[in-house]
């Protein structure tokens, strides 16, 4: 009797592992109950059980509940996605002008694996085994723990110095929001201060961080950010500058129009802003594409997660541009993007996975950074 007991426990525990590897957006108790037949009480010792393992988190306090890193890691561990991850990451950081060591870490039992790195050529430099696990405390490790710090969720990577080393790590998300990777910066602690690497290095990575979470099947890049942050109200008023200098950045935005029914839809887009107007490609396939064509009226929303908070919002009609496949400025057009958001060494997509293009001309353009405090001015419009 003592042995049925533990394999219908282990049964349960492994189908309930199976249906949050299935369902990465979370799930309730009341959602799992019926698919596992077992009392609340033996659930909830269960979910305990294993969020106090770090196989499962809450975003909040009677929240729902998914994956932790430990199981987010499940996902990872073959050699496949572990080749497409090192594959990613030597054709894009060739090409990156850090002068510094950068590894590509991944979470193993006692620290991280090292899966690939591209050294420094300077004399002195970091230089890590590739294939051994980094077992000391470093700043990869950081991005892995279940919970993450409240300082890695709010700034989006790790800062971590020694009498040694400075290294900074960039969270690698493959679904947008989990880290199955990291990015890490190594340096010799007597070349840099903290606030210099930062100032100097950290928007550069983060863009790359982001670009290898693309070619790994993301949609966007919001690392932690299980759900869309709540509206924040404006600190300062983003420059006509600053609108442009952050979109110039890999970051998706996030397109609103309305279905035939009159419901909103809300997805994901590639965008390119050129000062005075937004343009989008609907892949084949798209269902919004027909939407707007429907009803041109939509809206853009593109943030970040991590500080300052700059996000900008545009509201305007689409017009779709009529851009034969053999267009050059389509095939351009294709290229910018795909290397935005892909990296120089991508492969552009043919022409023919293209449905339609859109032109947005903005009627109102605004952006802001940062928190409301009690002595902030409010902020209008950058673009009435």
């Amino acid at each position: 009797m003592k042995n049925d007991s533990l394999v219908t426990t282990a049964e349960r525990t492994l189908k309930l592992v199976e249906l949050f590897l299935s369902h990465p957006e979370g799930l309730t108790p009341q959602e799992i109950l019926p698919q596992l037949g077992i009392s609340r009480g033996a659930l909830f010792l269960l979910l305990r059980t294993l969020k106090n393992a770090g196989y499962l988190e809450q975003s909040e306090p009677r929240g729902r509940y998914r994956a932790g890193a430990r199981l987010t890691v499940w996902r990872t561990t073959s050699s496949e996605f572990h080749q497409n991850l090192m594959d990613a990451f030597y054709q894009e950081a060739r090409h990156h002008p850090c002068p510094e060591t950068l590894l590509i870490t991944v979470p193993a039992a006692q620290g991280v694996l090292n899966l690939a790195q591209v050294e420094s050529r300077q004399t002195v430099r970091s230089a890590y085994p590739v294939g051994d696990v980094i077992k000391t405390p470093n700043a990869a490790e950081d991005l892995f723990q279940s919970p993450p710090a409240a300082a890695v969720v709010r700034n989006g990577y790790s800062l971590k110095g020694s009498t040694e080393t400075i290294e900074l790590a960039l969270p690698v998300c493959p679904d947008g929001v989990h880290p199955q990777a990291a990015l890490l910066l190594s340096a010799p602690a007597f070349r840099w201060r903290e606030e210099n690497l930062l100032a100097e290095w950290l928007g550069e990575l983060r863009e790359l961080a982001a670009r290898l979470s693309y070619r790994l099947g993301a949609i966007t890049y919001t690392p932690y950010q299980v759900q869309p942050p709540n509206q924040l109200t404006a600190e300062a008023q983003l420059t006509l500058q600053e609108i442009r200098r952050f979109l110039q950045g890999p970051w998706t935005a996030r397109l609103a129009c309305l279905r035939p029914d009159g419901k909103p839809h809300v997805i994901p887009v590639w965008q390119e802003w050129d000062g005075k107007a937004f343009y989008l490609i609907a892949w084949q396939g798209s269902l919004w594409a027909e939407y707007l064509l429907h009803n041109p009226e939509t809206s853009l929303t593109i943030d970040e997660p991590w500080p300052p908070l700059r996000r900008v919002s545009a509201r305007g009609k689409a017009v779709p541009l009529p851009l034969a496949k053999d267009d050059p400025r389509l095939n351009e057009l294709l290229q910018r993007l795909s290397q935005r958001y892909l990296g120089e060494a991508s492969l552009a997509p043919s022409s023919d996975q293209i449905q339609q293009v859109f032109q947005i001309i903005p009627e109102s353009l605004r952006g802001w950074k940062g928190l409301l405090t009690a002595t902030s001015p409010k902020s209008d419009s950058s673009l009435p």
